[in-house]
């Protein structure tokens, strides 16, 4: 991730509108801003998921993670499930580890790929 191209610009997410992803059980809550020029653009999402969240697909995209409220579980493909409370980030490369998440009591997240 290269960050090129972007002004200074402030973000009040209640304002973003939201989209709605279904997980194999419940569902996520987008808000999605993007920027940077489009050979290297940068997406920034506030992310909620519902209670009982389990996604839907391995993941193998390169995230920044924080999660800002709840917990989630995140497994590896090679099988290994990694916490994430309030407080805690993860960072994970592009094509590095494919991973799929979960949540019991739902979650709020700052994500930026």
């Amino acid at each position: 991730m290269k960050l090129s191209d972007i002004p200074f610009v402030t973000t009040d997410w209640s304002t973003v509108p939201t989209e709605r992803h279904a997980g194999d059980v419940g569902e996520a809550l987008w808000r999605v801003q993007f920027f940077g020029p489009a050979e290297n653009r940068i997406r920034v999402r506030m992310v909620e998921y519902s209670p009982g969240y389990e996604a839907d697909h391995w993941c193998s995209k390169g995230h920044i993670i924080l999660c800002l409220e709840g917990s989630m579980e995140t497994t590896l493909e090679d099988g290994r499930v990694m916490p994430l409370r309030a407080g805690m980030s993860y960072q994970v490369a592009d094509g590095a580890e494919a991973h799929r998440s979960r949540t019991v009591t739902g979650a709020k997240l700052f994500i930026v790929d």
